[in-house]
């Protein structure tokens, strides 16, 4: 049996452990609240880009442009999105298995011809654990994750189209968690090239809202040459809005599971305190008896 002393060191060690989960839960949905006010603005700028794309689209002609052109698939790039740190659930075990299962999908094009880009310490150590090659240019790119800052991600996103236009790659397909709810993440992939460019964006669900743009308008200098200058815009933000999209999860992910954490520690706090005061109380119990024998005799 513990000595009360034992069980007191315990519930020190209970209470300092809720502490530090208590903080982190406060943290992360700190993060997840600034996240989310990026986010919102960013899908606002991108739906008015698919807005315009549609407008150029309407006379019906088949418009392509360099990014958009789709051809014979013989070698990818698989863009896969963690965190850099742990204690978010099965946050990076699950992209880890979608990884695998991808990489199955194009086990027909030859071990050499699958590029994998981690963004993530979690993933980039498992891409390296499965022998797969980092292209030049794309190593360390974990701190994405920690601050997601735009330039950074433009730059991202370039190396990717010099992939796609240098032939080095014929598509680009993005893996990343994708927050459903607060308390549901999904994962999902996405192709970022070719850009399809009659698809509607499925990153968000689409907001009903009343159509900006007018019909009597000029388009200068034409649509071919407004078409080309938007599509670069629309894969910018594309790859942008799935990183965002992977931070939001990543905090609801470790939100919960230090949730989660907390309520184990006050349930384990209870358990413990309750065995202290029986334990306590039997001591009291055998001095008074001690006592009072001592006294009779």
């Amino acid at each position: 049996m513990s000595s009360l002393k034992e069980i007191k060191n315990r519930i020190h060690s209970v209470q300092s452990t809720r502490k530090i989960t208590s903080a982190m839960k406060m943290v992360s949905m700190a993060k997840l609240n600034k996240t989310e006010r990026i986010i919102g603005s960013i899908h606002s700028f991108y739906h008015h880009l698919h807005d315009i794309l549609k407008v150029i689209l309407e006379d019906g002609k088949d418009y392509q442009t360099e990014f958009s052109e789709a051809r014979e698939l013989k070698r990818i790039a698989l863009v896969i999105f963690s965190s850099n740190s742990s204690l978010c659930g099965s946050f990076n075990s699950n992209i880890t298995k979608r990884l695998n299962v991808e990489v199955q999908n194009y086990t027909a094009l030859g071990h050499d011809n699958i590029l994998v880009i981690p963004i993530g310490k979690k993933i980039a150590r498992e891409t390296m654990k499965m022998g797969y090659k980092i292209p030049p240019g794309f190593e360390n790119l974990d701190f994405i994750i920690d601050k997601p800052d735009v330039n950074a991600v433009l730059e991202l996103a370039n190396q990717l189209k010099q992939l796609y236009l240098g032939c080095e790659v014929d598509k680009v397909e993005l893996i990343y968690h994708h927050a459903k709810s607060k308390g549901s993440q999904i994962l999902d992939s996405r192709t970022l090239l070719p850009l399809d460019l009659k698809e509607r964006d499925v990153i968000e669900k689409p907001v009903v809202r009343k159509r900006v743009y007018e019909d009597d308008f000029i388009i200068e200098p034409d649509r071919e040459n407004l078409l080309h200058d938007l599509v670069p815009w629309i894969i910018n933000m594309r790859l942008y809005l799935a990183l965002l999209d992977s931070s939001i999860s990543e905090h609801t992910a470790r939100m919960l599971a230090m949730q989660t954490a907390t309520d184990n520690a006050d349930e384990l706090l209870e358990e413990i305190k309750l065995h202290y005061n029986k334990l306590r109380q039997q001591a009291i119990t055998s001095e008074l008896l001690d006592i009072v024998g001592g006294t009779l005799e």
